[in-house]
């Protein structure tokens, strides 16, 4: 499912990866919105449809920015985690966020949350990796 990279520019080299909005919605409700299930990322305002769901969930997998378990309370789910490297998109999806909410006068980021992330950006990071910690192999 990996496809040829465009070229090794930064930017260029993270849209092959992640560039398409479907990605990072889905990235956004993985770390932020404690979505996990296929069903759950179904629910989100964004309405995705179900074909591109299955792709999208599958290469964010293949480009090792998430792992699929099986659901230990219901074998035929699967769990959808992060790993370090989609962890790792966090500060980047919280300044998208921030730009976000600067300039578009109808977001829908809570202020509070955003003066909460604004005043202790890396203890927020570090709350949000400790609800995966558990899940995250270890490199």
């Amino acid at each position: 499912m990996r496809r040829p990279k465009r070229s090794h520019c930064p930017i260029a080299f993270a849209l092959d990866i992640f560039g398409d909005k479907w990605s990072l919605l889905l990235l956004r409700d993985l770390l932020l919105k404690d979505k996990k299930r296929y069903g759950d990322f179904l629910t989100s305002e964004e309405k995705i449809a179900t074909n591109i769901l299955s792709e999208r969930l599958a290469r964010l997998e293949s480009e090792g920015l998430i792992t699929k378990s099986r659901d230990k309370t219901n074998r035929r789910q699967f769990i959808y985690s992060p790993t370090r490297k989609g962890l790792d998109l966090l500060p980047a999806l919280l300044e998208i966020s921030f730009w976000s909410a600067k300039y578009d006068p109808k977001t829908a980021a809570p202020p509070s949350v955003m003066r909460r992330i604004r005043a202790d950006r890396d203890g927020f990071i570090r709350e949000v990796a400790a609800r995966f910690n558990n899940r995250i192999p270890q490199s």
